[in-house]
């Protein structure tokens, strides 16, 4: 599945952006640290397909400005108001993350947890890359998201790997590499296994580095497809 980021920074820009991202992915992320005083209520009303939001704390190369409880608020209102993903990384506080667990219970398990990690300098070792994803799935995550940055082409391959490792543990994983270099593992994950592919609406708007745009990963697919 696709998922293309709306990274706009007020609520009327988001809606416009949402409302052309829908046609075109499975999901989209509406990234609420990007957007100046973001109003749920209403951006959440006008999604037409899957919605998976992310408050993303600046460690983890995100935008959110506020505290922790302001952003724990909102992922919580985000539960109440039927989002379908949320998404919240492994080093917040083991407490924020049971208390949202709990509020998705609260509301019928409709909303599922990912719990991210992000490695923005380089890629860990096979068996470092495991202990995260167990550590992740130790957090009461129903899908595990771990990005790392690619620095050589073998980066990919350790990445990969742990597509392979999670299914063995039937559990739902998202996971590529980020930048340049990691531009292959983007179109290899899902052919893997990863549960979501990340592409941007357009050129310029992309939410993390070696980002492809959907119209570039639809065309990748179409070809792949073909080939078989």
């Amino acid at each position: 599945m696709i998922c293309i980021p709306v990274v706009a920074t007020t609520n009327e820009e988001a809606v416009e952006q949402m409302d052309r991202c829908f046609p075109l992915a499975d999901v989209v992320e509406l990234r609420i640290d990007f957007i100046r005083n973001a109003n749920l209520g209403k951006l959440l009303s006008a999604k037409t397909g899957k919605i998976l939001v992310t408050a993303r704390k600046k460690s983890e190369g995100g935008h959110f400005e506020g505290d922790e409880e302001g952003r724990l608020s909102l992922l919580r209102e985000a539960v109440t108001l039927r989002a379908d993903f949320i998404d919240i990384e492994l080093s917040t506080d083991e407490t924020f993350t049971r208390k949202l667990l709990e509020n998705i219970k609260k509301h019928g398990d409709r909303t599922k947890l990912i719990v991210s990690h992000h490695d923005f300098n380089g890629t860990p070792s096979e068996s470092k890359l495991q202990n995260i994803f167990n550590e992740c799935a130790g957090r009461g995550a129903h899908i595990v998201k771990i990005v790392t940055f690619a620095n050589s082409s073998e980066d990919n391959l350790k990445i990969l790997k742990l597509i392979s490792y999670a299914k063995k543990t039937n559990r739902k994983i998202i996971a590529f590499c980020m930048g340049e270099k990691g531009k292959i593992s983007r179109i290899m994950a899902p052919y893997l296994g990863s549960y979501l592919s990340f592409a941007s609406l357009e050129r310029e708007a992309e939410s993390a580095p070696g980002q492809l745009t959907v119209e570039e990963m639809r065309e990748i697919f179409r070809i792949l497809k073909d080939e078989k």
